[in-house]
């Protein structure tokens, strides 16, 4: 089991093992191929999360054959306000 810091804490704050265990905790399931990137579904939308070199990228896909929708967020965000952010949805 790996430790978080506070759910306040910026992202940049947090080593690559945390981030890991947050996205496996969050539900998110980690592509074989493109390790970086994360997939993460809900019965509307999914997504793929993706850590970039200065910040997270998530692309948001309609299920019901609508828009794709790109976001990015600055790891200087804290962890709670991006969870918020990418678990809310498109």
């Amino acid at each position: 089991m790996v430790d978080l810091p506070a759910a306040t804490t910026p992202l940049y704050n947090h080593g690559l093992p945390q981030i890991e265990f947050w996205l496996t905790q969050k539900g998110c399931v980690q592509n074989r191929t493109n390790l970086h990137c994360w997939q993460f579904e809900r019965p509307a939308w999914e997504a793929e999360i993706c850590l970039d070199i200065e910040e997270l990228m998530v692309r948001y896909h309609d299920r019901q054959g609508g828009d794709t929708v790109q976001r990015s967020f600055k790891y200087s965000l804290s962890r709670q306000d991006i969870e918020a952010a990418i678990f809310a949805g498109p």
